[in-house]
């Protein structure tokens, strides 16, 4: 170092070992800082112009401790917009039991709104309405979700969503109703059918002897956007769409997983009269308020309902199941498996990233945590065991992966004419195998008109 002597060159020196010393301790500590501002979205990669509404539906998303059916969502609403000033989420809610009518009738008039929970629907996929966002989702972004999150948003190879919670529907049991007749509980909470109708007999009784059951062993709700049923409905291996999309319900395994249930009212009749007729609500109250019902199935938000019911005294003690095991030898069931959030088709570049900005803020870390509150799971991979020293919920999320997602551009119809033949089979105005040919007519021939 020219111009240096010795004694200033050792000094020299000794600084960059100091900071070379220094870079390496604190260096890593760093990136990881800056890595974490990153995720977090603290440190703004680009800045966001928009200013006016976003309309947003969805259904809701029942608060486990409060009862509140929105407020939830709400909250995040509230905080979004103070982080965004001259940003406005106009929220409407959607009823589980009409919200998907609402929707169709949107896309179908062109009145949909900017965001609402569309992005797995094959129906509005495949029209071409939503916005694809893999231009907005990193690769280190889509590897944090879990596989069977990101694939219920994908199709054709493109991304068109952003998961939310994942779920699944269970049966569950009302212990108490089970020890007062000296009945076990299912081992693991397995069970074959035999064995499960078996159960159903011994839990349907006539206490006063008046020729009138007063509890039956199984209750359900049926109809569109429901699950209830299907974990029987495919016990024997029945399949509702092939890989090309048509509807296949009607042939063996369809016929023999549908006298599975429809045995339960005329065979056995272990269930209310008014099986498959009754409302949701009806249904529901039949167990959960009423304790006339033994066992019934219902999504993973049930679980935390009667906890919270049990633990102020006015419920009972319960537990959780799969569905039995049919011909297919291993327990099954359906749902809509991932809730995702779907951005429709923007004229506003501006608008659109903003959407985008909505869709990732609400699933931010400590979002996808608080999902406990609403009785959901989470779909990010690193986000685990949300349900500490809940024995039951840790039970059914790991079950999710005996979940089957049903996904068609046709489901929604297809459920209606599925459904209404199924009636009609339990009030025995037809036969199983007459009432699927039919249902299949009904769904093949409404495909072949939207083909059109």
């Amino acid at each position: 170092m020219v111009g240096l002597s010795g004694k200033g060159r050792s000094y020299f020196v000794s600084i960059l070992i100091f900071i070379l010393i220094l870079f390496i301790i604190i260096g890593p500590f760093y990136f990881i800082y800056v890595k974490e501002q990153i995720k977090n979205n603290t440190i703004k990669k680009e800045e966001y112009s928009f200013k006016g509404v976003i309309s947003f539906w969805d259904y809701p998303k029942t608060n486990t401790q409060t009862g509140s059916r929105y407020g939830w969502i709400l909250k995040k609403i509230k905080r979004f917009e103070k982080e965004n000033p001259g940003v406005y989420i106009e929220f409407k809610p959607l009823s589980r039991k009409t919200g998907h009518m609402l929707l169709d009738t949107a896309v179908d008039t062109k009145t949909y709104p900017d965001i609402a929970p569309v992005a797995t629907d094959m129906r509005i996929i495949s029209k071409g309405l939503l916005e694809n966002v893999d231009k907005f989702m990193t690769e280190e972004e889509v590897k944090q979700y879990k596989t069977d999150a990101i694939k219920a948003v994908k199709c054709k190879g493109k991304i068109w969503g952003f998961p939310y919670t994942m779920s699944t529907y269970n049966l569950l049991l009302n212990v108490e109703m089970f020890n007062e007749r000296g009945i076990e509980i299912p081992k693991e909470g397995n069970w074959t059918y035999d064995e499960f109708v078996e159960t159903l007999k011994k839990l349907t009784v006539d206490e006063n002897d008046d020729g009138k059951m007063d509890y039956y062993g199984f209750n359900a709700y049926i109809g569109v956007n429901d699950y209830s049923l299907w974990g029987i409905l495919l016990s024997d291996g029945g399949e509702v769409f092939n890989n090309k999309g048509e509807y296949i319900f009607n042939d063996s395994k369809a016929i023999s997983g549908v006298k599975r249930i429809v045995d339960l009212k005329n065979k056995y009749k272990v269930v209310p009269d008014d099986f498959g007729e009754s409302s949701e609500i009806e249904a529901w109250k039949s167990f959960y308020k009423d304790k006339k019902i033994g066992v019934y199935p219902a999504g993973t938000w049930a679980v935390n309902t009667l906890t919270k019911a049990y633990e102020s005294g006015e419920g009972f003690e319960f537990e959780v199941a799969n569905y039995p095991t049919g011909n297919r030898e291993k327990t099954i069931s359906a749902a809509k498996v991932t809730s995702a959030y779907g951005i429709f088709k923007q004229e506003d570049e501006e608008k659109l990233k903003m959407c985008v900005k909505f869709l990732k803020f609400l699933s931010k870390d400590e979002y996808q945590r608080s999902l406990n509150e609403v009785g959901v799971f989470p779909v990010k991979k690193d986000i685990e065991k949300i349900y500490t020293g809940n024995a039951k919920m840790d039970f059914v999320e790991q079950n999710l992966k005996y979940t089957k997602n049903i996904s068609n551009p046709n489901w929604n119809i297809t459920q209606e004419y599925f459904y209404s033949q199924l009636r009609q089979i339990l009030l025995k105005n037809k036969n199983v195998k007459e009432a699927l040919d039919q249902a299949k007519n009904k769904i093949d021939t409404y495909r072949s008109i939207k083909k059109e």
